[in-house]
């Protein structure tokens, strides 16, 4: 649901929302007396005036009676409510004890994408010269990892949407795989409606989503892809533009290179065959090309001589985590690029391939050094020439930063281990929720000798914590995020925190401080944080280092690369050359692996998650928010009424679904629309109801993306 108001812009009390990586823009309106705060939508070329339902409901969390206000530190096996310094010494003793017996990477630290790019800066930082950690991840291994993989192999570089959704309204084909923005993020939406009108919006997805409705409202197509087949759905419709006609070869021999080894890749799957695997039609593989095809002549296509062609035309084809959550998710959106390629559409302008980065500050959480293998401004940590950068803006020998650290679940899966980290500091994250094969993460987690999580709710992962650590949240802080164009935002204080609640920016400094280890590296400003991170990124891929707070509360519209040779920023990339250096796009397909736990006698059913409307990531901050709350109170399962009665189950009656990790404890939901060989459910929902109970920890080799999309199940009464 998304409602469109007519709100100029303004400065005083001008910020973002706290949620998806669209960044839609409002203003906080404090209340007067005790009223409770009130979020008003602003007007921005991301969101044009829209809010969804948690963009509209967002600042209750801001007094909401769940906030943590006190530091809790565990007591005989209770958290109970102690003063700051008390806290932080139990912290800094947990750190001390650990690294006494486990060296620097006896502590290990997990961010998040939701953290601000000062706060993801500091953190790396902050872990590897405070703590001389190796040993720091974050969540959005689990969001963007494949995606970057892929664009970073393909393109040279890795930016969400390389061009700013505003060219997207002028679509006439857009080809959404592993996607349901209408669900996840809806003012995006109103940015398809003219593919949608054209009946040019093709939606690839398992379920027939919401997105996908409004495809087929609009005479669109609905590709219900068999789970874990979208490299292959990707391969047949390769076949077809090759086979078809369609292949753009003058961009191809200009702008490309691989394209004979992909061939050799796509070649195998005709048409029928990719009909078998994946379960969609021949006809709406054909008509899905004819669309992309169709689409490109028009805007932007400098061979096209067409004198039918208008203003208005374009291609374009957009991933997101249904596509990419696999353990060959970089090899799907490699399949993704190449169809891209193959049809000449990126870097050229009015076309494009691109994908929906999630959280809010995915793509610069990702940039900045919170990443295993990753320096600021995008650099790899294996890089000499990166880290004798970083060294000397950090004012250190390059030797004192340590190599690269663990991914995502690798990380989880050594805590507590011989050898393993036995203190972990989480920022940002509730992996108790959302971490595959999720009870082996909590067993994980009960064997470390110290967890500290900062949090301002007790979510699932701050309950097992030995001490939490209350701090502020989105309306209350200052700083940057940057969204899913690459676009660098401002984030300002609209709201005051609670007296208790305190910046991650001073508990670093705090904790280095208490240990001794520079603390004045660590500024608490997020201002002078910000100015160090562009100086730090310069010369980088994303580069940063011509943009400043003054800049951006000016107005300025800036997209990374911004530095010396883009002062102005890059709206659209790759229109000259790509980021490789032989300034070419390459083609990158290998084989088509298929999922890593196919359905068997024991487990008949392919078990998929997802995203709902009314919440957000875990779940932590939505499911306490009344109006949300309401909507989707309790887990369930959406199921096909034979899958249901094959079971004993009937619409609204209680049920297991139970894989070999774990059982999820859901609500059965029939739906005549779904696939009879799938299940689909959400993970907003703790307890017996987290839905990565069930998913495996199988990982992609290039990027260490989990199989979060496919897992073997079965249905059964409760």
């Amino acid at each position: 649901m998304t409602r469109i108001a007519e709100v100029p812009t303004t400065t005083a009390g001008h910020t973002h929302c706290p949620y998806c990586a669209l960044q839609c823009a409002m203003t906080v309106n404090a209340g007067a007396g005790h009223a409770p705060a009130q979020v008003s939508p602003a007007w921005f070329p991301t969101n044009r005036g829209g809010l969804c339902r948690k963009g509209w409901t967002a600042a209750e969390l801001l007094d909401h009676p769940d906030r943590i206000t006190t530091p809790l530190v565990r007591v005989g096996g209770e958290l109970e409510p102690r003063d700051w310094d008390t806290a932080l010494e139990r912290v800094a003793d947990g750190i001390r004890r650990a690294q006494a017996t486990g060296g620097p990477d006896g502590v290990a630290v997990f961010g998040g994408g939701g953290l601000t790019n000062e706060k993801a800066y500091q953190l790396g930082k902050f872990t590897r010269l405070a703590l001389g950690s190796r040993l720091i991840d974050y969540n959005g291994r689990w969001c963007m990892s494949s995606a970057a993989a892929a664009a970073n192999l393909s393109f040279g570089l890795d930016r969400g949407l390389p061009f700013p959704v505003t060219d997207l309204p002028h679509a006439r084909a857009v080809l959404l795989i592993g996607a349901n923005p209408a669900d996840t993020m809806p003012p995006f939406l109103q940015h398809l409606d003219g593919a949608a009108a054209a009946g040019g919006l093709v939606v690839a997805d398992p379920r027939l989503t919401a997105t996908a409705r409004r495809a087929l409202d609009g005479g669109g197509v609905h590709l219900r892809l068999r789970p874990g087949t979208d490299a292959s759905l990707l391969l047949g419709l390769l076949h077809l533009v090759v086979v078809g006609g369609h292949l753009d070869p003058s961009y191809i021999a200009a702008r490309t290179s691989g394209f004979d080894e992909a061939w050799g890749h796509a070649a195998a799957w005709l048409p029928e065959r990719t009909e078998r695997v994946t379960g969609v039609s021949v006809a709406q593989l054909e008509r899905t090309v004819a669309l992309l095809a169709e689409g490109k002549r028009g805007h932007g296509d400098p061979a096209c001589s067409d004198q039918r062609c208008d203003a208005h035309g374009g291609s374009y084809v957009l991933t997101a985590r249904g596509a990419e959550q696999h353990a060959d998710g970089s090899s799907v959106v490699s399949a993704a690029i190449a169809l891209a390629l193959a049809l000449g559409l990126p870097g050229r302008p009015g076309n494009g391939y691109g994908t929906l980065t999630g959280q809010g500050n995915g793509q610069g959480g990702r940039e900045h050094g919170q990443k295993a293998d990753q320096l600021p401004g995008y650099r790899s940590i294996t890089d000499p020439a990166a880290r004798a950068h970083v060294a000397d803006v950090w004012g250190v020998d390059a030797a004192e930063i340590p190599g690269p650290g663990l991914s995502a679940f690798e990380l989880l899966d050594s805590l507590g281990t011989p050898g393993g980290p036995s203190a972990m500091l989480v920022h940002a994250s509730n992996p108790v929720v959302s971490a595959p094969d999720a009870d082996s993460v909590v067993a994980r987690l009960r064997a470390l000798d110290t967890l500290v999580v900062a949090d301002f709710v007790l979510s699932e992962t701050a309950a097992l914590a030995d001490v939490v650590l209350p701090v502020t949240q989105w309306a209350e802080e200052e700083g940057t995020l940057t969204n899913l164009e690459g676009r660098v935002l401002r984030r300002r204080r609209t709201a005051t925190p609670p007296a208790g609640a305190r910046d991650e920016l001073w508990i670093w400094y705090e904790l280095a401080r208490r240990l001794d280890r520079g603390p004045e590296r660590f500024p608490v400003d997020p201002r002078a944080v910000f100015d160090e991170l562009a100086r730090a990124s310069a010369g980088g891929p994303a580069d940063y280092s011509a943009i400043d707070w003054d800049r951006l509360d000016a107005g300025e519209s800036l997209h990374w690369p911004c530095g010396v040779d883009s002062p102005g920023g890059t709206p659209r990339l790759f229109l000259d050359r790509f980021a490789t250096p032989d300034g070419r796009a390459r083609f990158a397909l290998d084989g088509v692996r298929p999922p890593a736990e196919p359905p068997d006698a024991e487990f008949p059913l392919l078990g998929t998650t997802g995203r709902l409307l009314a919440h957000y990531q875990s779940g932590a901050q939505t499911r306490r928010v009344t109006e949300l709350a309401t909507a989707e109170p309790r887990m369930w399962v959406q199921v096909h009424p034979v899958v249901a009665r094959a079971a004993g189950l009937d619409d609204g009656d209680p049920a297991q679904v139970v894989s070999r990790r774990g059982s999820v404890r859901a609500v059965v939901r029939c739906d005549e629309d779904m696939r009879t060989d799938t299940v689909f459910l959400p993970f907003h929902f703790g307890g017996d109801g987290r839905a990565n109970r069930l998913t495996l920890p199988e990982l992609d080799p290039r990027s260490r993306m989990p199989e979060f999309k496919v897992c073997a199940v079965r249905l059964e009464a409760a």
